[in-house]
């Protein structure tokens, strides 16, 4: 089991359950089971994807430090699409830097940042916005979602020792309610359990930061319409963002970074 990035913070509550599996197959003689998936960093291999990793792992080894850096998917990546205009607007000016690629998982983050930490960057900001592929893809239920999330969380607050890592709550998805916005609410419901519970624990390390390691901003709940619809104007496949989307998740990003934010 790769624990590196959980040293700093100890092991989260899930992944000591796998821990406690694995202890427990070893005292019996039997083989270590896997960890999940999405615990297990991993390359991409569809060839589409290739080339933005290469771009991604490129910007974090060769950009000028950044103040704000984004972390995620595709839904990260489309700043630079149906995003554009918020991002020139609003974060540009912040100096922010996006490191999103279309179809990642936990486990192609966590890969990513292995071979590129975000050290070097020195932010202060970091917004990760991971999950929903996880999910959306078949590889991983709630629980081993819920558990990459925390594990690239950690990491990067172990590679951005004084920066807030600001967790965005996985956004809703489906044009009516159905069974993953279930799941999608679940593991919202348990990462904000978790961040009080982390930054404690991070504290007792000694952290010399005075910015509080880890946020969690519910930005997707203003996604959706009183009658638990999402329109096609917020997300026109359901999914993706629209401009005006972006709009409101980059005025939160500017709040959440001016000073008492």
């Amino acid at each position: 089991m790769q624990t590196t990035h959980l040293a700093f913070l100890g092991l989260t509550a899930t992944a000591l359950l796998f821990a406690f599996g694995f202890a427990a197959e070893g005292l019996r003689g039997g083989a270590a089971p896997k960890p999940p998936s999405s615990l297990e960093p991993a390359a991409r291999t569809d060839e589409w994807a290739i080339a933005r990793e290469k771009e991604c792992i490129r910007r974090a080894k060769e950009s000028a430090p950044a103040k704000v850096v984004f972390v995620g998917d595709s839904i990260t990546q489309s700043w630079e699409d149906p995003g554009k205009a918020a991002w020139e607007k609003h974060l540009a000016p912040l100096g922010a830097l996006n490191l999103g690629n279309s179809g990642d998982r936990t486990e192609n983050v966590l890969y990513r940042l292995a071979q590129a930490p975000l050290t070097r960057l020195a932010p202060e900001h970091v917004f990760l916005l991971i999950g929903t592929n996880n999910l959306g893809h078949g590889t991983s239920n709630a629980r081993d979602t819920l558990a990459g999330v925390q594990a690239v969380a950690e990491l990067l607050v172990e590679q951005c020792p004084d920066a807030t890592v600001h967790i965005i709550e996985i956004f809703p998805r489906g044009e009516k309610f159905n069974a993953m916005r279930g799941d999608i609410l679940q593991i919202n419901q348990a990462l904000r359990a978790w961040v009080p519970t982390a930054n404690a624990a991070i504290a007792t390390k000694g952290r010399k930061s005075a910015r509080t390691p880890l946020a969690i901003h519910a930005i997707g709940d203003a996604f959706v319409s009183p009658d638990g619809t999402i329109s096609k104007e917020i997300m026109p496949d359901a999914l993706h963002l629209s401009p005006a989307a972006y709009e409101t998740w980059a005025k939160a990003v500017v709040d959440a970074v001016k000073p008492g934010g």
